[in-house]
């Protein structure tokens, strides 16, 4: 009985050692699945939600479905620069002499925007081309706007 007695002590101060607390239960839990009674008959859910209906097609925010907008080629394209514009900017900027790193700096933009300006790149900007007409001292032709 001593015996017993001493193993159980010593079991204690080995479960101190590893930081268990007494009263702790190490032992394996094993969740076991019954069998769960249905909620509602199988006709009932049928009636509630009819499987004839399909879904409509999703509408986005322009308007059109995603196959209308799939097959869309002209409407929705972005607007871009002119070519009067880029023959415009590229002829007062050389009267001037000015680089177009030079114009960048003076519009407080990158002078990758001046050069996707010249290249029909950009989407056109009215703001920015009232800043290039005042920083070149030359007309030149608008956006037309949507």
């Amino acid at each position: 009985m001593e015996g017993v007695k001493r193993d159980a002590r010593h079991l204690e101060g080995v479960k101190r050692a590893r930081g268990e607390l007494p009263g702790q239960q190490w032992e394996t839990v094993v969740f076991k699945s019954r069998g769960v009674a249905p909620l509602a008959k199988p006709s009932a859910i049928s009636a509630l939600a009819p499987s004839n209906r399909v879904p409509g097609p999703t509408i986005t925010k322009s308007g059109k479905t995603a196959v209308q907008l799939e097959e869309e080629t002209e409407e929705l394209k972005h607007q871009s620069v002119a070519p009067e514009l880029k023959r415009a900017i590229m002829q007062a900027r050389s009267a001037k002499r000015m680089t177009q790193k030079e114009l960048a700096m003076q519009l407080g933009c990158d002078a990758k925007t001046v050069q996707e300006y010249e290249s029909g790149r950009a989407i056109p900007n009215n703001a920015l081309i009232a800043k290039m007409e005042r920083a070149m001292g030359a007309k030149l032709p608008r956006a037309p706007r949507k």
